[in-house]
């Protein structure tokens, strides 16, 4: 072989060393060398639960789809970290960032302080309750309480008690979520009574407002937690007082939780729970990517239909919201209360490809 045979092979083998470098001391969702990757801060907002965590996994995998190069932190559901995550993503000099505030309010000094430097945010599962983000990734969650409302109401006969265990309050899922079922309730089924349990999204205040209620109302038939965070607790309880029955039994408290992950699904096969509200955590993970995306690329949109099933709406004046579709699903994917449901083994769940 001759001399300049040799040098093109050495020169390859440098540049083939460069590029796997460059590879490997990207962040997360590198999508290789060349950077032109725009670079995305995300926050995850905690890791305590089985929807956050495949919402974490979903990520990076959109990331890489998307070709977008990530920095991520975690605030664990604390507002004050969350603002310092921010801080260290603007010192990195991120284009954009996505995140999921869980105290809707206390994020809008943030939010003012990225617009004036011109940042893009993209908030996921939650609304800030003021101040302009480019867009908002959710589903309608007074949908999600109206149609737990619904179910209970129909499966108790429009009589009866039942326990709300509440989210946090301070944040707008958690308000959505109370206030539309308790309307449905008040409208629909005026002779069902409802114990509405304030619970901050944890599991283990939610089990010991749960048992208290039990042991004040025995008779309490219907539970509806508006997070997978109480699944656990809820079932022991159950277990426990010997109320985890068939339906087919007058004992049976009749369950609806609200995520969508497998252990839920699994749940609805065992006739453990008898409905969830599916989140869908891997196109929350995709379209707050790809919102974030669009925006440092400069394009806008409208209120309207998309070309991915959902709706963009107009909340406020500078807040467009895409809702994103989360269906009720059931152990038959029957019709409830007039409304349809998706049958708890169905392919098109996130839950059963998780």
């Amino acid at each position: 072989m001759n001399r300049n045979a040799l040098l093109g092979l050495g020169l390859t083998a440098v540049l083939s060393t460069v590029a796997l470098t460059a590879a490997c001391g990207k962040d997360e969702a590198s999508p290789g060398a060349g950077g032109s990757a725009p670079l995305i801060g995300v926050d995850y907002p905690r890791s305590d639960t089985d929807f956050w965590n495949s919402y974490i996994k979903y990520v990076p995998q959109f990331g890489r789809d998307l070709g977008v190069e990530l920095k991520t932190t975690n605030s664990q559901n604390d507002i004050a970290s969350l603002i310092s995550n921010v801080q260290t993503f603007q010192s990195q000099g991120v284009k954009g960032v996505v995140m999921a505030p869980q105290d809707t309010a206390a994020i809008a000094p943030t939010l003012q302080q990225l617009a004036t430097k011109k940042i893009p945010v993209v908030t996921i599962d939650t609304r800030p309750d003021s101040g302009k983000v480019f867009m908002v990734v959710r589903a309608d969650n007074r949908a999600y309480g109206t149609n737990a409302c619904q179910f209970l109401g129909t499966k108790l006969g429009g009589k009866g008690k039942v326990v709300m265990l509440e989210g946090g309050l301070d944040s707008i899922n958690g308000r959505d979520r109370t206030e539309a079922f308790e309307a449905c309730m008040k409208q629909s089924y005026p002779g069902i009574t409802v114990f509405g349990e304030a619970t901050d999204w944890k599991g283990d205040v939610a089990a010991t407002k749960l048992q208290t209620r039990l042991t004040s109302d025995p008779d309490i038939k219907g539970v509806y937690m508006e997070s997978s965070f109480a699944l656990s607790g809820t079932l022991q309880i159950l277990k426990q007082r010997g109320l985890q029955v068939p339906p087919s039994d007058p004992r049976h408290v009749f369950i609806v939780s609200n995520d969508g992950i497998p252990e839920e699904l699994k749940d609805i096969k065992e006739g453990l729970i008898d409905a969830t509200v599916s989140q869908p955590a891997d196109l929350f993970a995709k379209y707050g990517l790809y919102y974030v995306k669009a925006a440092i690329d400069g394009k806008t949109f409208q209120p309207g239909p998309t070309d991915h099933g959902s709706t963009i709406i107009a909340v406020r004046d500078g807040v467009l919201e895409d809702q994103l579709a989360a269906p009720l699903v059931t152990l038959d994917g029957a019709t409830i209360g007039g409304q349809p449901t998706v049958k708890f083994d169905d392919k098109s769940l996130w839950g059963n490809n998780a």
